[in-house]
């Protein structure tokens, strides 16, 4: 989750993701001495122009730069802990090393499985409640990007009014809430923020359903809210579309989604992103495996490595001087440690 961490997932077809190697590009025996690595997709599979993209990236990045063989495996619907054991089961049986679950909905299954394979590396993105000596933990510090996205949005909106939207209602999603309330407030104690959650546990839909994105960003909109921050993975998509529709701001997540093909259409709406290195994780983990130095425990990104940021992609938001000298001294101030950002509303 990032984003979309969640137990319900939707197929490659159904989300418009499309595998260009899958468990059989491996080697199909676990006695392999090929350097081969895998990553198993969350909810709404590669092709969310978000948070599965950017953690394939990190794994198209390693192919080309590290010259490792890789492997992908895409969500089912509605699919149970079991399916998640099988599935990390079957990659780390054909001899895969390092094999990432992407999102916290992995935990429970790495758990187990990791212990099943002592000798294999597994990485689990945004969680770190499973922990094990062949575990690593990549973790952001989401409410940092966040609040550099309240930042943002308090300067550019000239309704006094903007929004959030949060695909499921969980500890995750809090963190880009809490970070972004803050940083509108810290900017303008008079602005108003409108906050939503598309779905609750357990329906995970919120972050696979860009129509409930976009119904949730219309109510804003409608609302007087002029920038949206969407943090719901592929159902953010939705309230991309909204925002660019009415003319508004839109400001993306995870990936920098001025830049994602599948959104070119709405690019001059969408803002600025909230960025999670993602694909550093994923490559940093894959390369430490094939140095023979895996990664192990709690491995963190935030401003200071540059792990979360605010992307300058859109010439319109670099134009804007006063934002961006409010976004550098935000960032700088949460760097120095004189602003303590909020983990939770």
């Amino acid at each position: 989750m990032g984003i979309a961490s969640a137990a319900l997932a939707l197929s490659a077809t159904a989300c418009g993701g499309k595998k260009s190697s899958d468990a059989s590009s491996s080697s199909s025996s676990s006695e392999s001495k090929s350097a081969s690595a895998a990553i198993a997709y969350d909810v709404g599979g590669r092709g969310d122009q978000s948070f599965n993209d950017a953690a394939y990236a990190g794994l198209e990045k390693a192919e080309k730069e590290l010259k490792v063989k890789t492997a992908e495996a895409e969500p089912t619907e509605g699919e149970s802990e079991a399916d998640k054991v099988q599935r990390l089961t079957e990659l780390a049986r054909k001899g895969n090393n390092p094999v990432i679950g992407v999102g916290f909905s992995y935990a429970p299954a790495i758990e187990k499985v990791a212990k099943k394979f002592p000798n294999t590396t597994f990485g689990i993105i945004d969680d770190t409640s499973k922990t094990g000596p062949n575990i690593a933990n990549l973790v952001f510090n989401e409410e940092q990007g966040s609040y550099l996205a309240g930042v943002a949005a308090a300067k550019a909106s000239k309704s006094g009014t903007v929004g959030f939207i949060g695909g499921v209602e969980v500890p995750l999603i809090k963190k880009f809430q809490a970070g972004f309330e803050q940083g509108v407030k810290d900017t303008n104690p008079n602005a108003k923020v409108l906050s939503a959650y598309l779905t609750q546990p357990p329906d995970f839909s919120g972050f696979a359903k860009p129509d409930l994105g976009k119904a949730a960003a219309k109510g804003q909109l409608d609302g007087g809210a002029d920038v949206i921050y969407a943090a719901a993975g592929l159902a953010g998509s939705g309230a991309i579309e909204a925002a660019s529709t009415a003319g508004k701001w839109a400001i993306g997540v995870d990936s920098d989604q001025y830049n994602q093909p599948g959104l070119a259409k709405y690019k001059d709406h969408i803002l600025t992103s909230v960025t999670k290195d993602v694909s550093l994780a994923v490559f940093d983990l894959i390369k430490s495996v094939k140095d023979g130095k895996p990664e192990s425990g709690e491995v963190r990104y935030g401003l200071d490595k540059n792990g979360v940021a605010l992307a300058d992609s859109n010439p319109q938001y670099k134009a804007m001087a006063d934002v961006t000298a409010a976004v550098e001294k935000a960032k700088a101030d949460i760097i120095a440690k004189k602003i303590t950002v909020k983990t939770a509303p």
